[in-house]
């Protein structure tokens, strides 16, 4: 019996520290950043920890504030929805970042995420604009 109980407890316990994203209950929950209510399915984003933890935000510009205000933490994933796909998040380092004024974002920053470059690139002639990639994006939010 002992072996039983010990043998759940440690399943739990694996269970409990998974590290990965969570849908996002568009509607219901608040941004962690600047705690609006995450309606836009094209542009919200999340952030996870290597411990688990996950943080929901509205905007991309949001997450990338969030994660500029807290370097302390340890994020093991960065996840960003895919403008052409709402609702699916996929890897924001990997993503292309279209700003422009023709697409509005929840927040202002007019910034979009593609996990296609030639996706974001079509956007760009159909709307005009700038890219970026993750790096190049990090510090032109920051600054504005």
């Amino acid at each position: 019996m002992g072996r039983l109980i010990y043998i759940l407890l440690m399943a739990v316990l694996f269970t409990s520290c998974e590290v990965g994203p969570e849908p996002i209950r568009y509607g219901e929950e608040g941004c962690q950043y600047c705690k609006m209510t995450i309606v836009d399915k094209q542009h919200a984003s999340e952030l996870v920890t290597n411990k688990g933890k996950v943080y929901k935000f509205d905007a991309i510009e949001c997450m990338i504030n969030y994660k500029s205000d807290n370097t302390a933490k340890d994020f093991e994933l960065v996840l960003v929805n895919d403008y052409n796909n709402p609702g699916e998040l996929i890897d924001a380092t990997f993503a292309t970042y279209l700003v422009s004024e023709q697409i509005s974002s929840p927040m202002g920053a007019n910034l979009s995420a593609f996990g296609v470059d030639d996706s974001a690139s079509r956007m760009q002639s159909d709307y005009s604009g700038q890219l970026f990639n993750w790096l190049e994006i990090q510090p032109y939010i920051s600054k504005n």
